[in-house]
């Protein structure tokens, strides 16, 4: 509550409790201790098109507000959690914009630059964490919310995979594609709190059954493939140059993103803004006096979408999806920038849209095509302003994604937001669940080499590099190693990792003889792994004295 006053903007609420409200709930909290739940006692907020029963829910909008009796089922799984709420947030009215400015109950102020937007439309719940009034707070993401005002306030924006959360009790903007987000001060708070408000809702038409526990933290590999897109010529100065330096440090290559940001632009020019009206109808068509007026024109204008133009982007939209899934077999990652630039209150303004599609370069297609991403601050200008990078990856790789999101951080921001606290302390990745097998690689399925892929499209996630005890021998089949216990062996290096163990039997079946799995003998314990039959090894090369698989491609390759 200090930090709120301190700050000092209430655009940043539409709804906020009394101090005194707070206080209660929060010696009711002490009084009841903790109940071993991960989130007793700790603050935080609510953008205000998302449940929170006995509570108005405006979407921004004060004729269309209403009190709902039930919280939203992301909502309440917090309260079971034991967080604290504090109120609920300002955004852009019906979560229509990426600016933060299409609010009639204000603008919330942009922590670095009083002149500059918030971002949005997730604008207040980004600010309050941001300025440190809260440390986490839920948003919601259709094309970029969750993301840039997590990049203009210098702070963490995880977008999950569309359909992981129940999108129940929130107010649709284009219900096919919307999902709820989370901000927070670091990588590993806002994997926590998606771990806590994901689940399956069979009452949420769009929601996804996860086909494995895709939620665990994995440590960071060796050698991650993470892939940029050919874009500073669409970025401002300082952005380009953050780019940049974010690229050389994960060690990027460029690949081919055409069709993503072909797609990007049809979010707020084809048929999803139809979408977005469809949600809206009756409010268009009846009380359109009660809308923002740039909401009205955007909202007005899905009322004219063709069919044909629609069925045009459906297909352009499947190509897209193709492409990334062709990108995400070639890389772990896809780095963007959140933003290309962010523009200034005047330049809104000015032109209410152009800088507001403009902001959705990086961000518009990633829901479309079904995306994972977190926003992670990637350095400041020159001026001292924030910029933002987003690190996206297939459905489901919000664990895997989270500690090259996580190194990213603290490689480029050593503070939160705008409070010039340090970052919260890094957590160790995961123990192995009950429900996962440890499995050590030695060849092409370990990080950053050509069937890794077959590991992670199956769940898997590296836990941490291993050697065998000197009881083994090495040998080149081709593409793969074979690694085959002997007497006269050596230490063989590989490793570790996580594997659901429902999916042991899809991976071997991708394994070709006479490779197969058995155990092997680590040097701090036994680990099911590669091996190989004996007889299949007529004419291969032995390359045990170079320990390992890397090794042997560092020589092929001139290395």
């Amino acid at each position: 509550m200090a930090a709120d006053a301190a700050h000092n903007d209430p655009a940043i609420w539409i709804y906020r409790h009394s101090h005194g409200a707070i206080l209660n709930r929060a010696m009711a909290l002490q009084s009841e201790g903790p109940r071993d739940r991960p989130l007793w006692g700790v603050p935080f907020a609510v953008k205000d098109n998302i449940d929170v029963a006995g509570i108005p829910t405006t979407a921004g909008c004060p004729g269309f507000a209403y009190t709902p009796q039930t919280d939203a089922p992301a909502v309440r799984r917090l309260f079971d959690a034991g967080a604290l709420l504090i109120g609920k947030t300002n955004l852009d009215q019906f979560a229509t914009g990426l600016v933060g400015t299409r609010s009639p109950y204000g603008v919330p102020r942009n922590v670095f630059d009083p002149t500059r937007v918030p971002g949005g439309s997730s604008s207040g719940s980004a600010c309050a964490v941001a300025a440190g009034i809260v440390p986490f707070a839920l948003g919601t993401d259709t094309a970029g919310s969750g993301r840039v005002p997590a990049a203009f306030g210098n702070i963490v924006g995880l977008k999950p995979t569309p359909g992981s959360v129940s999108a129940r009790g929130m107010v649709p903007a284009s219900r096919s594609i919307d999902t709820i987000s989370v901000f927070a001060r670091s990588v590993d708070e806002a994997l926590l709190v998606q771990r806590l408000i994901a689940s399956y809702d069979p009452l949420d038409p769009y929601a996804r059954m996860p086909p494995f526990a895709h939620l665990r933290r994995g440590a960071m590999p060796p050698a991650a493939r993470v892939g940029v897109g050919d874009v500073a010529a669409l970025c401002d100065p300082a952005v380009r140059t953050a780019y940049h330096e974010a690229g050389a440090f994960f060690g990027a290559a460029t690949t081919d993103i055409a069709l993503l940001l072909e797609v990007a632009r049809l979010l707020y020019q084809g048929p999803w803004v139809a979408e977005r009206t469809s949600a809206l109808r009756t409010v268009v068509t009846e009380r359109p006096d009660i809308l923002h007026p740039v909401t009205l024109g955007i909202l007005e204008s899905g009322l004219s979408r063709l069919t044909v133009d629609a069925f045009d982007a459906f297909h352009l939209l499947r190509q897209a999806r193709r492409q990334a899934e062709r990108i995400f077999v070639d890389y772990d990652a896809l780095l963007l920038p959140a933003a290309p630039f962010c523009p200034s209150l005047a330049e809104v303004e000015a032109d209410p849209l152009g800088p507001n599609i403009r902001l959705g370069t990086f961000t518009n297609f990633a829901n479309l095509c079904g995306l994972a991403a977190f926003a992670v601050p990637m350095g400041l200008a020159p001026d001292g302003t924030p910029v933002g990078g987003v690190l996206l990856g297939p459905s489901w790789s919000e664990g895997r994604l989270a500690p090259l999101a996580d190194a990213m951080h603290r490689r480029f921001a050593v503070t939160v937001g705008a409070t010039g606290r340090a970052l919260p302390p890094p957590l160790a990745p995961d123990e192995l669940a009950a429900e996962e097998t440890a499995l050590f690689c030695i060849g092409a399925h370990m990080a950053g080499l050509p069937l890794n892929g077959q590991l992670t499209s199956l769940g898997g996630r590296f836990v941490r590099e291993a050697v065998t005890r000197p009881e083994y021998r090495l040998f080149a089949l081709g593409a793969r190693p074979g690694m085959l216990r002997a007497s006269d062996g050596a230490a063989i290096a590989g490793e570790v990792w996580a594997l659901p163990t429902s999916a042991v039997g899809a991976l071997l079946a991708q394994v070709p003889p006479p490779l197969g799995f058995g155990t092997v003998a680590l040097d701090d314990g036994p680990c099911l792994g590669f091996l190989v039959e004996s007889a299949g090894l007529a004419g291969a090369a032995e390359i045990t004295h170079l320990g390992g698989w890397r090794a042997w491609i560092g020589t092929q390759s001139g290395g």
